[in-house]
């Protein structure tokens, strides 16, 4: 086998460590952060969410399957840098249709291999997300430091319209045609419309930049806030279009970074995490039910309530907000990050992780039937008294 030429990776905080090329040769920046799943290193690459993101994968072993044309959750891989310990030599599987690494290649994703992805992960976990480089052309750290340390970071970065859809497009429902969903894309995956469609919904996904009028133009029963990249800080336009949303009452659920802006929309903040979420095996609560889920996640942001954040126990009560009472519906038992918000009295939920799970366990699929019987009408007085119950008391936001 033909020896791959050397490459380096640098930190912002200076820390170097030393590998080889894998995928395209070249140089490259983004923010650094790992992934713990132990599979699904294609949906990974394509998931729109990773944009601008060095993806560091914690499984020693990647590519052993090789990549298809079924996987990809979306039209291209988004991720500005790979790095991985041992990548296979051989991809084996019956779907597969051509390696990783030629992949990589073709798509110019510049990577690295050979390097001791433990210790980094052990690094990035104390020090936290931070900016990177990777370089197999330049073997001066000094220099690729300087040039990390001039990258953009990603507090401040607004990147929806970098990612969405040029124009809208349709997934209709399978079979018996049920509701009509208007999705906004602020970088969404395949699945998402895919799991709606199962259950009869006919899916419109529509640019980050649409209006009010564009979403119900599409004769919408409901909304869809997708996922995607950057600090929802940054993203006043689609907050502005969910307080809309939720003046109108037209039932509306978010995912991950929809989710976020919901919060805004609902008047909270939200915060950088140290290190984020990311990986197909965090423990999440669901405070309706009692029951634990293994989840897939991919944020790096969260929203914050009032008492709760930065690691606090999040308050189980019922919050005062402008569009009426709102609680935490669902809680990462790791650190006690808001995972979901339920609004008492406006037809809206949202949860910070991805039920649509591509790739990762299946254990909140379910919150799709909950979305299809919010738009029923079934769901809504059912969220309400599980709220009552829960209640403790109430805050002001």
């Amino acid at each position: 086998m033909t020896r791959r030429p050397s490459a380096i990776l640098v930190l912002e905080d200076g820390r170097t460590f030393h590998g080889e090329a894998y995928g395209s040769v070249g140089e490259t920046f983004g923010e650094a952060v790992f992934n713990t799943g132990m599979t699904g290193y294609q949906e990974t690459l394509t998931d729109p969410s990773y944009h601008r993101q060095v993806v560091v994968q914690t499984a020693p072993h990647i590519g052993n399957t090789g990549v298809n044309t079924e996987d990809d959750e979306s039209s291209r891989i988004w991720v500005a840098g790979y790095v991985v310990r041992d990548p296979a030599r051989i991809g084996s599987n019956w779907r597969a249709t051509g390696g990783l690494e030629d992949r990589l290649a073709t798509d110019g994703v510049v990577g690295i291999s050979g390097i001791d992805t433990r210790a980094l992960t052990r690094h990035l976990r104390e020090r936290g997300a931070m900016r990177v480089g990777i370089s197999s052309v330049d073997d001066d750290p000094r220099a690729l430091l300087a040039r990390v340390r001039q990258a953009p970071e990603m507090v401040g970065a607004d990147l929806s319209a970098e990612v969405t859809t040029a124009k809208p497009y349709v997934v209709a429902a399978e079979g018996e045609h049920r509701f009509t969903v208007a999705a906004l894309d602020l970088g969404i995956k395949r699945n998402v419309p895919r799991r709606l469609a199962a259950r009869g919904v006919t899916t419109h996904v529509l640019p980050a930049g649409s209006s009010i009028d564009d979403l119900l133009a599409t004769g919408a029963d409901a909304v869809f806030f997708s996922p995607g990249p950057g600090d929802p800080a940054t993203a006043d336009g689609p907050v502005a279009l969910a307080r809309e949303v939720l003046r109108r009452q037209v039932p509306l659920f978010g995912i991950c970074f929809g989710s976020q802006i919901l919060g805004r929309a609902l008047g909270f903040g939200t915060y950088k995490l140290g290190y984020g979420h990311r990986g197909i095996n965090q423990p999440v609560l669901d405070r309706a039910t009692g029951k634990v889920e293994v989840t897939s996640h991919n944020h790096g942001f969260a929203v914050e309530v009032p008492g709760a954040g930065h690691g606090a126990v999040v308050p189980d009560q019922v919050i005062e907000t402008e569009f009426g009472g709102v609680q935490v519906s669902h809680v990462c038992l790791n650190d006690n990050v808001v995972e979901g918000l339920r609004a008492r009295d406006v037809p809206a939920f949202t949860v910070q992780y991805h039920p649509e799970a591509a790739a990762g366990p299946h254990d909140a699929d379910y919150l799709f039937d909950r979305f299809a019987e919010l738009i029923e009408g079934r769901g809504i007085d059912q969220q309400h008294s599980e709220g009552r119950t829960q209640s403790k008391g109430r805050t002001n936001a």
